[in-house]
């Protein structure tokens, strides 16, 4: 499965969802339409969900991330939930913000969750690839089938200097003023 594939299997589990805000129900979807596919097309889609994952592992978006949950810090697990659920928003959507962090902004999910300070978690989606490999083969997903490196983050994001989170992503800490 290429990233073309695995993009067409998002859209099309987002179509069969009863709730597009039901990351839970897109991830389940994903899972039973990528469980009808051959285990090595399986495999294939969990290489490419792993490289979504380091394409996405960015400093703006991390900070992103960081404002969206008010301040709190955003550890290693939650940011992958973050971009767990920005995978499930689909390709144009994902494409768009990893590019342009401040891009989440324009997101209604994002402007609509900003007053009750609902944090976007999309833990499901990460493991589509597991739930569909065991569904098909009846056994677990070889360990460590793939480990790519991910780029190194500035451990000095600034998280807490407000004007740096601003001049970086003004929209967004419009939205969230934290």
């Amino acid at each position: 499965m290429d990233a073309d594939e695995f993009w067409n299997l998002i859209e099309r589990a987002r179509g069969m969802a009863v709730d597009l805000a039901d990351v839970e129900d897109i991830a389940e979807q994903a899972t039973v339409l990528l469980a009808g596919h051959a285990p090595r097309d399986i495999l294939g889609a969990e290489r490419v969900l792993q490289e979504l994952m380091a394409a996405s592992d960015r400093a703006p978006l991390w900070a992103a991330a960081w404002v969206i949950s008010g301040g709190s810090p955003c550890f290693d697990e939650g940011f992958d939930y973050f971009r767990g659920w920005l995978i499930a928003q689909g390709r144009e959507v994902f494409e768009r913000v990893v590019a342009h962090a401040d891009q989440l902004a324009e997101l209604p999910e994002i402007s609509a969750s900003a007053p009750e300070g609902i944090e976007p978690d999309g833990e499901e989606i990460l493991g589509i690839a597991q739930d569909a490999y065991e569904r098909a083969t009846g056994t677990e997903l070889p360990e460590g089938a793939f480990a790519l490196d991910h780029p190194a983050v500035d451990p000095d994001l600034g998280f807490d200097d407000r004007e740096r989170m601003t001049a970086l992503l003004p929209r967004l800490t419009a939205l969230y003023p934290g």
